[in-house]
């Protein structure tokens, strides 16, 4: 367990900063809208969703939208059927408990630097996985909190470019695990799906449409090449 733990903790350091740099983007915003830094670090511990986070500030208003809320940050979060799905091998031989635990601490970070690992065959586990969970939640914790106290000073976050932290470090985890040409249409296919839905759907349906477009795309295929070899 201490061998795996730490070795995903380290990891995930490299990430770790650019989490803290979009962290402390939603700590300017939260204490725009008059958050408490408790409430913040409540927000941060029992949610831990960086892209639902900042959907839950930007609504956040009087009076507070309770139901508009909810809907929008099930919707982001219905891309963790996925990621749940693909960690299978991870957890496999795990108890319920464990896996609802350490499914708290999954991040779209470390859940794409534990897929990388795993499929170089580096024989991670599950408590890889939580290393990196445990490592970016106190990087996500550190930066909303600093933001949150820095809030009165930086009005502006875009001009010091850290609103696009997020898409440089998920850019770069998307790339670690290109495998190559067969990997093109699906990608191509989330793509495209989610400019459509986004143009034609309100809120964050195309985040879903997307993943799962790409995914049925890549199973589809699979089973095309299986098919293929057992000729």
């Amino acid at each position: 367990m201490t061998k795996g733990f730490y070795s995903g903790f380290i990891a995930n350091l490299p990430v770790a900063a650019s989490v803290a740099a979009y962290g402390s983007v939603l700590g300017v915003l939260a204490a725009q809208k008059m958050l408490l830094w408790t409430e913040l670090l409540f927000m941060n511990l029992s949610i831990f969703a960086g892209s639902a986070q900042f959907v839950m500030i930007d609504m956040w208003k009087a009076p507070l939208p309770v139901m508009e809320i909810t809907l929008a940050v099930l919707i982001i979060n219905l891309r963790y059927l996925l990621i749940g799905a693909s960690l299978r091998p991870i957890f496999q031989g795990k108890s319920l408990s464990q896996k609802i635990s350490v499914m708290h601490l999954v991040a779209d970070e470390n859940w794409a630097v534990t897929m990388a690992a795993y499929q170089k065959g580096t024989g991670v586990d599950i408590y890889f996985l939580l290393g990196g969970g445990v490592c970016l939640l106190i990087s996500w914790c550190t930066g909303t909190l600093l933001g949150h106290r820095l809030g009165t000073v930086i009005s502006n976050p875009e001009a010091y470019a850290l609103d696009f932290a997020f898409i440089a470090v998920f850019t770069a985890l998307a790339f670690s695990m290109w495998q190559g040409r067969r990997n093109i249409i699906p990608w191509l296919t989330a793509a495209i799906l989610s400019l459509m839905a986004e143009k034609l759907m309100p809120g964050k349906w195309y985040i879903m449409i997307g993943g799962i477009g790409g995914a049925l795309t890549r199973a589809f295929i699979y089973q095309e090449d299986t098919h293929e070899l057992s000729r």
